[in-house]
């Protein structure tokens, strides 16, 4: 990739299409003022110089931002403030979020239902805390809020299997309970202070 991203300025294409390299690893975005096709022939002929294979399953091309684009689990594309205001910012993708959801619901599935209780909260919160660790830029409630309804539910669906409990689970185990006497992790109270991020 570094072969590339200096092919792409000695060759004159960043100046030709005002354009910038974003990449980490083998993950890159061209972003430019050019028409995007335009910028895609070039991308492939400097690729194939290089010997460097394409992921055409992967590879888009888009107007920003009337089009987002997801990038490293990361939706980037028109949002919109408090007030309804429109601003180019970051977001946690819709793919992410099922992801981190994913294996919520695979840790709390009825397999594991011998575990402690103490150390399911531990695992979910290492998970959810994993996962906000890196996803802390931007508009970052609405994700926060969905993984926070899903780990509270998966919890208490797990809590009743535990203890046979097949009425009353919403008493037996309010969601309060489970943030404050199990300690299982709320986001929604972090995103005070978060920086808003922008593209």
């Amino acid at each position: 990739m570094r072969r590339f991203v200096l092919g792409w300025k000695a060759l004159g294409h960043a100046r030709r299409y005002c354009s910038e390299i974003v990449n980490y690893a083998d993950d890159f975005c061209v972003v430019g003022k050019a028409p995007a096709a335009e910028m895609l022939v070039a991308v492939k002929r400097l690729m194939d110089r290089l010997k460097l294979p394409i992921n055409e399953q992967k590879t888009r091309c888009l107007r920003c931002p009337e089009e987002p684009i997801n990038f490293l689990g990361h939706r980037i594309g028109r949002n919109y403030g408090l007030h309804g205001r429109p601003y180019i910012g970051t977001r946690p993708s819709k793919a992410s979020v099922q992801s981190i959801c994913r294996r919520i619901s695979e840790q709390t599935a009825a397999r594991h239902g011998t575990m402690r209780t103490e150390d399911m909260v531990q695992r979910l919160n290492w998970m959810i805390s994993g996962w906000a660790n890196y996803y802390h830029h931007g508009q970052v409630g609405p994700a926060y809020s969905a993984i926070n309804n899903h780990s509270t539910r998966r919890l208490r669906q797990w809590l009743c299997r535990k203890h046979k409990v097949k009425s009353g689970k919403y008493v037996r185990f309010p969601s309060p309970r489970l943030w404050k006497h199990h300690g299982l992790t709320r986001l929604e109270p972090k995103t005070q202070g978060l920086p808003w991020a922008k593209a």
